[in-house]
């Protein structure tokens, strides 16, 4: 099938071409028709399945009739965090850009004056998270009479983060009339129960089974002392072929210390948490992006939403406390057809939450020998794309043989196991050519944020609410 049997106007379909996309994904295939007819859907689909696509697109064909007017929005897409906010603008500049729409993003973090400002022009697409939403509704600067098209995106999401009382005060403010489409990665009951009281008749589509893994994804775990997990993620990044890497840790200050100590090792490693401003985010995955720097460390803000293309790799530095978290960090790496690998570090303490972890994605997580990594047994990784360098390690360069002497030689019978002795052993500095000649950056000051776990992402630069306007 091909966008063009879809049901699409021609417009639209010269974006999706100029964007390189010829054949839609299956929640695509399945999405579009019925938002086109103006049905009600709910849409289940794990994350990296273009499930944005499949109500942006539409979206745009049906906005494109019509006017908007102050204060009034035509349309309202709920997002659960403001990076997943901003993805779905950048999605509405890159599909609208032959049609002349206008758009309003409101995020916490941003100008709440230059946000009012938009709405009173009047916007065909509110792209919006929950709490800004509210605050600027109790303040009577915005309207919802006029909003035909209503997107609760990320459901399950939501529902983690507190948001479903929210969300159940805004559908009652929106017009009975109105077309809803709900996603979501699982369907618990208390969605299934928002489903039944918002969304009238509704199509149902699911992709793939609730909570699985991407089957394009090759996972494993590792069972490693704590003290051993920095010199075996060094290992990982000089012996498996990794391109990019994303690294999550559980708590933010994990990740601080983790991307410091990276950095003074030779990696070009960048991060992102909750403690960080939002310039100093945006300016971290841009350069993730550009490939200016090709490692980056994060906390669970970032595990949804990332939308980055070629992460070879996802490394679990801390298994995660929530086994839902897991399928949506390793869904970083294997996106949109590609493969990637997700390697998780397991400590004796964990084995609850791997449990929990199997039971949710109904597999057997394959185990892997730390041993394996530092012999160098594993073959190099399978990801989308050769590497840079084709053959060559891009963390690895070549190292001189030493001179061994009689007083340097040890008996091999004197060789401790891999974890006893990574604990004390200083990590090797076999880093990138482009990290030996260069210091590596200054870290971002980390700053408190009222809103800090709320973001894992980068505002766009059109906040100025136009999209070829």
């Amino acid at each position: 099938m091909k966008f063009a049997d879809l049901g699409l106007s021609d417009e639209l379909l010269k974006s999706i071409a100029d964007a390189g996309y010829d054949e839609p994904t299956p929640i695509q295939a399945q999405a579009i028709p019925p938002v086109l007819m103006m049905k009600d859907i709910i849409g289940i689909a794990q994350t990296g399945t273009g499930k944005t696509a499949s109500f942006v697109l539409p979206m745009i064909d049906i906005l494109a009739h019509g006017r908007s007017r102050a204060r009034m929005p035509r349309s309202l897409i709920l997002e659960p965090t403001r990076e997943l906010a901003a993805q779905v603008a950048e999605n509405f500049e890159k599909y609208g850009k032959h049609h002349n729409l206008s758009m309003a993003l409101l995020i916490g973090g941003v100008s709440m004056g230059d946000q009012i400002k938009d709405l009173e022009k009047g916007v065909d697409v509110l792209i919006a998270t929950p709490g800004r939403l509210m605050d600027l509704f109790e303040r009577g600067r915005i309207l919802m009479s006029g909003c035909e098209l209503l997107v609760i995106d990320e459901a399950d999401r939501m529902l983690d983060m507190g948001f479903i009382p929210d969300i159940e005060e805004i559908c009652s403010k929106l017009p009975a009339t109105r077309q809803t489409m709900l996603f979501s990665a699982t369907m618990p009951p208390p969605i299934k129960k928002l489903s039944d009281q918002f969304l009238n008749n509704p199509k149902y589509i699911e992709v793939s089974r609730p909570a699985t893994a991407n089957t394009s994804i090759e996972q494993s775990i590792i069972n490693i002392a704590p003290k051993a997990k920095r010199k075996l993620l060094y290992d990982i990044l000089d012996n498996e072929g990794v391109d990019t890497a994303i690294i999550f840790c559980n708590r933010k200050t994990e990740v601080r210390d983790l991307c410091e100590s990276m950095r003074k090792d030779g990696f070009d490693a960048g991060q992102i948490h909750g403690d960080m401003d939002q310039s100093s985010r945006l300016a971290e995955l841009e350069r993730f992006k550009s490939g200016d720097i090709n490692i980056l460390c994060a906390s669970d803000v970032a595990a949804r939403g990332l939308d980055i293309k070629g992460v070879s790799h996802v490394v679990n530095y801390d298994i995660p406390w929530h086994p839902d978290d897991y399928i949506h960090r390793i869904g970083r790496t294997g996106r949109a057809g590609a493969t990637g690998i997700a390697i998780t570090f397991v400590t004796n303490r964990d084995a609850e939450h791997v449990d929990s972890i199997e039971k949710l994605t109904g597999m057997k997580l394959p185990v892997r020998d730390a041993k394996s990594i530092k012999s160098g047994k594993k073959p190099a990784a399978k990801h989308d794309g050769k590497p840079k360098d084709a053959g060559k390690n891009k963390f690895e360069k070549p190292a001189k043989k030493p001179v061994e002497t009689d007083h340097d030689r040890k008996p091999e019978k004197s060789e401790q196991p891999y974890e006893a002795k990574s604990e004390t052993a200083k990590p090797v500095k076999a880093r990138s050519e482009k990290a030996s000649r260069k210091p590596a950056p200054a870290l971002a000051t980390p700053v408190e944020d009222e809103d800090s776990e709320g973001w894992n992402g980068p505002v766009p630069g059109f906040l100025d609410a136009k999209l070829n306007r």
